[in-house]
């Protein structure tokens, strides 16, 4: 029961810190697909993005998450593909999904468009409270929970050459996690995500673009979430800027345009709550590459 009792304040405390159960993400402008499937596509090429986000370094049982996406318009033009694999722990909780998207693309003017997205799969939910050290548990009475949860969502994104603007739900299914040891059974339930997300970009000079953006996250039973980034581009290959997660997290971060196709980007963020005190900050790394055999052509640079 004490294992259980620490598990709940962790997670609870990441949850209520975060305002959210999903991955958090501080380049969500480059990996919108993980949440948003009306993304696939935008870019008109086949895009391959890998992710991985170390938060609060230092803090044992702190999140870690990985991500990989890919997504590709199809030959009709009107309709793209996307996948995404999401690999996430915290604590002795684990969760690893995979799911797909589908993407219909109107064009709404001469260059914007409107896309409208499905997505559905599979995760894996897993908690293991034997592996809990800081308290004596007996392993033959805890029961390591291993479920397997569908869902599905949907997304909306407009988007032109140097603006966007997009709104997804990624899961709407409510699914129940069954945590229990020996007799005791504490439930708990996956909440909905809601997303609202927007950017511009901006000529300053001939060598310099300025980015606005931000992402508002709303979760049932959790006060919502607001991302601000302010980011600049000079001479169209290195991006860099700072970001402010209200009353959660500051930051910077950059990005690299190592030619057409290649892009590297790194965030760091320090939490300005109390848990701020015992941890060393969060790093994210992101790769991105667009491969030119769909259309032998690709978007340089990429805005979002």
């Amino acid at each position: 029961m004490r294992s259980i009792t620490l598990f709940v304040v962790l997670v609870g405390f990441a949850l209520r810190s975060t305002a959210q159960q999903d991955p958090l993400y501080s380049q969500y402008m480059f990996n919108t697909l993980a949440f948003n499937p009306a993304y696939a596509g935008s870019a008109d090429v086949f895009t391959v993005m890998a992710l991985s986000r170390h938060q609060w370094v230092g803090f044992e049982g702190a999140p870690a998450t990985q991500t990989i996406l890919a997504h590709s318009p199809l030959k009709a033009q009107n309709l793209a593909l996307g996948f995404s694999a999401i690999n996430d722990k915290i604590g002795p909780s684990h969760q690893t999904a995979a799911y797909a998207d589908c993407a219909y693309r109107i064009r709404t003017s001469e260059d914007t468009r409107l896309s409208f997205g499905l997505k559905g799969g599979l995760s894996i939910y897993q908690a293991d409270l034997a592996s809990l050290s800081t308290v004596e548990v007996d392993p033959s009475n805890v029961n390591t929970a291993g479920q397997l949860l569908p869902n599905f969502g949907f997304g909306l994104y407009w988007h032109s050459p140097r603006y966007y603007l997009g709104a997804s739900a990624p899961k709407l299914l409510k699914n129940e996690l069954n945590i229990a040891s020996g007799t005791v059974l504490m439930p708990a339930t996956e909440a909905r995500h809601y997303f609202l997300m927007g950017g511009y970009v901006l000529d300053l000079s001939r060598d310099i673009k300025f980015k606005p953006a931000f992402m508002f996250r709303v979760v049932e039973g959790a006060p919502f979430s607001l991302d601000v980034n302010a980011n600049f581009l000079l001479r169209e290959r290195i991006w860099f800027g700072a970001m402010y997660r209200l009353g959660n997290a500051f930051g910077v971060m950059g990005q690299y345009q190592i030619n057409d196709q290649f892009r590297v980007g790194y965030a760091f963020d320090l939490t300005t709550t109390r848990i701020g005190a015992y941890n060393a900050g969060t790093h994210e790394v992101m790769l991105s590459y667009d491969f030119r055999f769909l259309k032998g052509k690709t978007i340089s640079p990429r805005y979002f």
